[in-house]
């Protein structure tokens, strides 16, 4: 039988602990890609907020979608295209769904890396977790003037009698 002396046994020990611990330590991040929101906000390329409707402000500018995807698809002409952007919430709207949409469907066409802030978190946007969406316009309800609220299509205005038959 093969007799180590007591140092090298404590020696040994001290060294399968400090890898031990060494491996651990890597370990305690989190799985998933988060990082704090503060620390990490002047390290991307560009910076978008949401807006309402889905639409997103772009350098003060509220854009529709498929704006934004024009704006993007005008910076990768120009040789240009960021290759991180930073989704914020803006002060007239949180992040929704459909702008983490927008956003991986933009990701997906133009190849850059998409992260927004989840509660003081930058969270990575997965294209296919997220169901990336078709870009859109956004269009405005428009407003119907007070004397035509109420009437339907086919109510009012309109007699064929009073029309005036021109001959040619």
């Amino acid at each position: 039988m093969i007799h180590f002396p007591t140092m090298l046994k404590r020696a040994t020990a001290a060294l399968m602990l400090g890898s031990l611990l060494a491996l651990a330590g890597c370990h305690t991040g989190n799985t998933k890609d988060e990082v704090s929101t503060a620390s990490m906000t002047g390290q991307f390329d560009a910076t978008l907020k949401s807006y309402k409707d889905g639409q997103f402000l772009v350098d003060g500018a509220v854009l529709s979608a498929l704006d934004v995807g024009s704006h993007f698809a005008y910076l990768k002409d120009q040789g240009k295209l960021p290759k991180t952007v930073l989704l914020m919430p803006s002060d007239d709207s949180k992040i929704r769904k459909v702008h983490l949409q927008y956003m991986a469907r933009m990701q997906m066409d133009y190849g850059f890396t998409v992260f927004y802030d989840n509660k003081g978190a930058l969270t990575k946007i997965n294209p296919v977790e997220t169901k990336a969406r078709a870009l859109e316009d956004h269009h405005a309800p428009s407003q119907l003037p007070d004397e035509q609220k109420g009437k339907s299509a086919s109510s009012g205005g309109f007699d064929p009698s009073q029309q005036q038959q021109q001959q040619y």
